[in-house]
C-alpha cells in the first residue's frame, strides 16, 4: 500500500510530508508526495507564456512543474518518498491518485478559516475528506 502526502506551496508541506513519512515506516508502507496544479494555473501559465513566446506550454511541463513543488517538500524532510505531479482539481486529483493506488491513507494539512471562508471558497481538504475512499489524516501545522 502506499501512504499519500497532499501537499501544497505552503509551510505546512513540511509537517505533511513528516506524518505521511511516519506512518509509512509504522505501517512499512511507500509514500508519494501528490502536488496538483490547478487547472487555473495552467491556464495562468499559458496566457503568459503564449504573449511571451508565442507557444504553448505543454501539459508535461505543467506536472514536471508540479511534481518539482513535491520534490521541494520531500527535500524539506529528507524522508523517502516518491514525488508525484498532476495537474486539474486538486481534490479530485487527490482522491483519484489514493484510490487508483489503494491508498492506506492520505495526509493532509488544513487551513484555519470561518465557516463563511469556507462556504464562499471551498477547502480542497474538506472536499478529499468527504470523497476519499480511505481514512485521511489531517495535521494542524503551526504555520499559517
Amino acid at each position: 500500500m502506499v501512504i499519500v502526502a497532499a501537499v501544497d506551496r505552503s509551510d505546512r508541506s513540511g509537517a505533511v510530508v513528516r506524518e505521511a513519512a511516519a506512518l509509512g515506516e509504522a505501517f512499512d508502507d511507500s509514500v508519494a508526495v501528490v502536488h496538483v496544479l490547478p487547472r487555473e494555473e495552467f491556464v495562468s501559465l499559458e496566457r503568459t507564456n503564449v504573449s511571451e513566446t508565442g507557444e504553448a506550454v505543454p501539459v508535461e511541463s505543467v506536472v514536471e512543474t508540479a511534481e518539482s513543488i513535491a520534490v521541494e517538500a520531500i527535500d524539506e524532510t529528507s524522508a523517502t518518498a516518491t514525488p508525484v505531479g498532476l495537474m486539474g482539481d486538486p481534490a479530485d486529483e487527490i482522491t483519484e491518485y489514493a484510490r487508483n493506488r489503494d491508498a492506506r491513507y492520505i495526509v493532509v494539512a488544513g487551513r484555519k478559516r470561518s465557516p463563511v471562508g469556507k462556504a464562499l471558497f471551498g477547502s480542497v481538504v474538506q472536499s478529499v475528506l468527504l470523497g476519499a475512499d480511505c481514512p485521511v489524516v489531517s495535521i494542524r501545522a503551526e504555520s499559517d
